[in-house]
């Protein structure tokens, strides 16, 4: 994909969802941290389902330290693999309080410090919490990436390279977002939906696909 495609590309998708956002339920950084680390190999709908229940009754480092491992576990028990998550979350809760004052710190050093939480976690909290320019590239990223030419890449992480060097400035904040929520309902895994897709016009994938 060319400059003048990749704007274009992102001149539509912002056109038609001027600003995008996270489909994870939260109202503090501390929720948001909390539900980014629950999503791993999990959907957006089934960890609002959990933290619905949860986030009422704790939502706060110490709050959640005060449930036990084993209360914690009885509110994400519906999640996949919730008891390692409640461990990591546990221990992440237990960093936050000793180490940050109870606050989520803004250093991606010491995001990805704590249990459970990764780079791509830590891009997340990075972008949708304080406003920094971060590609949290998940499958639906990674795929978006490779199949249009927008960010050819092996890994995540040269996916992710590959994004902040050839996405616009102007798109770089928003830009994560817009290609989540493609790869999620447009451009999907089995078969990407190009007949409806709003920037087919600017994607390298072929050959293009047909209404069923």
């Amino acid at each position: 994909m060319k400059p003048p495609a990749i704007a274009a590309f992102f001149a539509t998708l912002k056109a038609a969802n001027p600003q995008p956002v996270t489909e994870l339920e939260y109202t503090s950084v501390f929720e948001l941290l909390t539900a980014v680390l629950l999503s791993a190999q999990a959907t957006d709908v089934g960890v609002n389902k959990a933290t619905r229940k949860l986030f009422p009754v704790a939502n706060t480092p110490k709050k959640i330290l005060a449930l036990g491992l084993d209360g914690l576990e009885s509110y994400i028990k519906t999640i996949g693999l919730y008891r390692s998550k409640a461990k990591h979350l546990m221990q992440t809760c237990r960093i936050l309080v000793d180490k940050h004052g109870g606050q989520v710190p803004r250093s991606r050093e010491a995001l990805e410090a704590l249990p459970g939480v990764g780079r791509k976690t830590a891009n997340v909290v990075l972008n949708s919490a304080f406003g920094e320019p971060t590609m949290a590239v998940d499958t639906h990223i990674f795929r978006v990436g490779n199949r249009t030419g927008l960010a050819p890449g092996k890994t995540p992480y040269e996916v992710e390279m590959q994004l902040l060097k050839r996405v616009p400035a102007e798109y770089l904040i928003d830009a994560h977002h817009w290609l989540i929520l493609h790869g999620r309902y447009v451009c999907q895994a089995r078969k990407p939906q190009c007949w409806q897709c709003g920037v087919a016009a600017y994607c390298d994938f072929t050959p293009k696909t047909e209404a069923p």
